[in-house]
């Protein structure tokens, strides 16, 4: 089940309708048996390839759109290791050996100064290099590169799921992973993967990990409601942010990064001003059957991912009280055109911090539009 919601005034728009659905070739007996969930979804930067974790070990890294290839969806190659297949379709089919559990693509910065011949020798990666992370049920990560679906990186150190991935992508390509081991990972992938930190501050799973888009701020999830940011430089808790009833295991930065929103087994999704750590919006994920009881837990209807839209105008949250087939459906949505307020609002937030706008001299109507206090 899904909902959506509004984060700025937006005309009416139609009814969503379905695109296509993509179905694991698997034996019937397998569906509804452990190991069949579709964990992690991902489009590329770009939008040229969509990523799938079917499964059984199994990514499909599919070409996008669809309308540019007929989707192979019975294809029955699987690959070892670093080994990868192409079907007729340009569909890759990676084994990463071990449950899948967490998958996200990232691209290097683009680089205009001249790299010495040393550098371009100890680096994998070239500039604007597309690679798809993947994170393993036995603690390990392995990156590919995109297209050509060639293990790249194998990185070791984490003693448990990994879970969540952000990349950071200003003048450095660093890797930041998040773990049922407690703790976030920093790794340099100008350097091969080099470990760099190890950030300890949560006490229970982190879930999950976001980047803002200028790359200064860091937001990990975890059980215990414990929803921390972190600074990008120093990697030091920047502050904790309160207000969940249950584990948060989802958190998105929105485009301008004006924006923060986490998703809980409390049902609740929660929208954040990351400057000030103020609760803006409070969203309850309308899911009848979903409930709160003391003795027993949580019964069903968890929230388990929410994402922002392209421009920011929409927060949408799933929760895992349908299917669990591990299918992908891809919906399409009427485009809304953004009011003048929303773009202008827009530009100022993609430059300045809360505390820069308080310090504007305009009226105070104007500071609480862009402060997103409607």
């Amino acid at each position: 089940m899904d909902g959506t919601r509004d984060c700025s005034p937006q005309t009416g728009a139609a009814e969503p309708f379905l695109l296509a659905k993509l179905i694991p070739n698997r034996s019937h007996e397998l569906d509804w048996t452990s190991g069949c969930e579709t964990w992690g979804v991902a489009f590329s930067p770009d939008g040229s390839y969509f990523a799938w974790s079917q499964g059984h070990h199994i990514v499909k890294l599919v070409p996008w759109p669809l309308e540019d290839h007929k989707i192979n969806s019975k294809s029955t190659h699987h690959l070892k290791a670093d080994e990868s297949s192409e079907d007729q379709c340009g569909e890759k089919l990676i084994d990463c050996g071990q449950t899948v559990w967490g998958l996200s693509f990232g691209s290097s910065p683009s680089n205009n100064r001249k790299q010495s011949s040393e550098d371009q020798h100890k680096s994998k990666l070239q500039s604007s290099d597309t690679i798809l992370a993947t994170g393993l049920t036995n603690g390990e990560i392995k990156l590919w590169k995109v297209p050509t679906a060639h293990l790249l990186h194998y990185l070791k150190g984490h003693q448990s799921v990994v879970r969540s991935f952000a990349f950071i992508t200003n003048e450095d390509f660093m890797l930041v992973s998040a773990s049922r081991d407690r703790t976030l990972r920093v790794w340099d992938l100008k350097q091969n993967g080099k470990l760099l930190h190890v950030l300890n501050g949560h006490n229970q799973w982190v879930y999950c990990c976001a980047v803002s888009p200028d790359s200064t701020m860091l937001c990990s999830v975890g059980g215990g409601r414990m929803v921390l940011l972190w600074s990008t430089v120093t990697y030091t808790v920047l502050r904790k942010l309160e207000g969940h009833g249950g584990d948060v295991v989802s958190c998105e930065y929105s485009p301008n990064g004006a924006l923060l929103a986490t998703a809980s087994y409390d049902t609740y999704v929660i929208v954040w001003d990351p400057y000030t750590g103020e609760s803006l919006m409070k969203l309850r994920h309308c899911s009848p059957l979903a409930s709160l009881d003391v003795d027993e837990g949580f019964r069903t209807g968890f929230v388990r991912a929410v994402s922002f839209s392209q421009q920011g105008l929409n927060v949408t949250s799933v929760a895992d009280d349908g299917t669990r087939d591990g299918h992908v459906t891809f919906w399409i949505v009427s485009k809304v055109l953004p009011t003048l307020q929303h773009i202008c609002r827009n530009a100022v937030r993609h430059m300045m911090t809360t505390h820069q706008v308080m310090l504007l001299s305009v009226p105070k109507k104007i500071k609480q539009f862009l402060i997103y206090k409607f």
